[in-house]
């Protein structure tokens, strides 16, 4: 039985945990802390605490040992370049030499490209992140390819019980910025965990964008929002500029993914929100 530890079993990770324990994988999922384990104590396979940023605390578990895959799923949470560089680059050094795998997926993001002329880029395409934290995920995506590892740049992530744009919409809070141009990714995270299961099973190596069919513009997306809700359009404001990777609009491509062998579940945001409608912004997210 292969064996496969998802270091960072949150939202992401969880589904990801679970869609290969389905699959007949040894699966191990780690959390930060003790708290958090706890919480996974229903789940079908085992659990430990420790912190990848730590190499002694990861050299220490015994259970991370001959371990076929790596899947580095960890979450800064809400920390700025120091948590960045500590959660996302350390952790994937020590992943790579203290565990050692035979393979190593990081979970990045598609904000490392910093285009902002609404082109479509693929994994050939610049990816000059102007923000410091997005250039941590860039050096932290160099350890991995380094090792011979999958990187996986996700677009914006949404579920159960999580949509920004949605909870924003329905709660009435949402803003249309400028003209509402900007375009955005999405990708649904039972989508991520196919794709990870995909990359993994087919033998992949190397640089995989990890988003839907359909990048839509946030103009775009409210009026179909309205539309299906009832609702009016929200009102327009100004543009952001202090997000913390970067303002950027471009239109994701994942034909790299798709020649792979993957194919999504819900091809655009609105196949979700017609399947499942308010859930995806209704309770909070799973820990």
């Amino acid at each position: 039985m292969p064996r496969i530890f998802i270091a960072g079993c949150g939202f992401v990770g969880l589904a990801t945990a679970r869609l290969f324990h389905a699959r007949g994988w040894e699966v191990i999922g780690g959390t930060h802390s003790v708290e958090s384990t706890a919480r996974l104590a229903g789940e079908p396979f085992a659990t430990v605490a420790v912190d990848i940023s730590d190499a002694s605390a990861l050299a220490a578990q015994r259970s991370l040992r001959a371990l076929d895959v790596v899947i580095h799923c960890a979450s800064s949470g809400r920390g700025g370049a120091d948590a960045y560089r500590r959660v996302y680059l350390e952790g994937a050094r020590h992943l790579a030499t203290v565990l050692a795998p035979g393979l190593l997926i990081f979970t990045g993001s598609t904000s490392v490209y910093a285009q902002t002329d609404g082109s479509w880029v693929t994994e050939e395409s610049a990816a000059q992140p102007d923000r410091e934290t997005g250039r941590l995920l860039r050096a932290a995506e160099d350890v991995v390819l380094a090792a011979g590892g999958i990187v996986t740049r996700l677009a914006g992530v949404y579920g159960p019980r999580r949509s920004v744009l949605l909870k924003k919409f329905l709660a009435g809070e949402a803003v249309i910025e400028g003209d509402g141009g900007r375009w955005i990714n999405q990708i649904h995270r039972d989508d991520i965990a196919s794709a990870l299961l995909t990359l993994v099973e087919g033998g992949s190596r190397g640089l995989f964008n990890v988003c839907d069919d359909a990048p839509m513009t946030q103009l775009a997306i409210y009026t179909g929002l309205a539309g299906h809700f009832g609702c009016p359009l929200p009102p327009t404001g100004p543009i952001p500029t202090d997000r913390k990777r970067g303002w950027s609009s471009k239109r994701v491509s994942n034909a790299r993914l798709r020649t792979a062998g993957w194919t999504p579940r819900y091809p655009t945001f609105f196949d979700a929100v017609a399947a499942s409608g308010p859930e995806l912004a209704a309770l909070p997210a799973e820990p």
